[in-house]
């Protein structure tokens, strides 16, 4: 059976695919360096920081994300979390529920 030759030119595989020249990111996250970043999902003047100290403890701990929003919710990150954070991997929580709503909270490396 003949294979046309344009059939087999658009399966071919290209070196493209790799960056050869990657642009600058301004160095690899790390968490017990730099600390946290953070998105708060629909977020309407809450806030959370989880600090480089907070990450090299691995404590368990609670955090209350009130900021300017006028009510309350609580981020809790485990041990577990913390190991993740420490690994330099994000990590996504679910905030308690307050106003009738929660937030869905994603904590990354700085």
């Amino acid at each position: 059976m003949a294979v046309p030759a344009y059939a087999l030119l658009s399966c071919s595989s290209s070196s493209d695919d790799s960056n050869s020249n990657p642009q600058p990111t301004g160095g690899n996250p790390d968490c017990l360096a730099k600390g946290t970043k953070s998105n708060i999902e629909g977020n309407h003047g809450h806030n959370i920081t989880v600090s480089s100290a907070d990450v090299s403890a691995g404590d368990e701990k609670t955090y209350n994300i009130t900021g300017s929003s006028g009510h309350s919710h609580n981020v809790t990150v485990s041990s577990a979390n913390f190991t993740t954070l420490k690994s330099n991997q994000q990590i996504f929580i679910t905030s308690t529920s307050g106003d009738s709503h929660t937030h869905n909270v994603t904590i990354s490396c700085a």
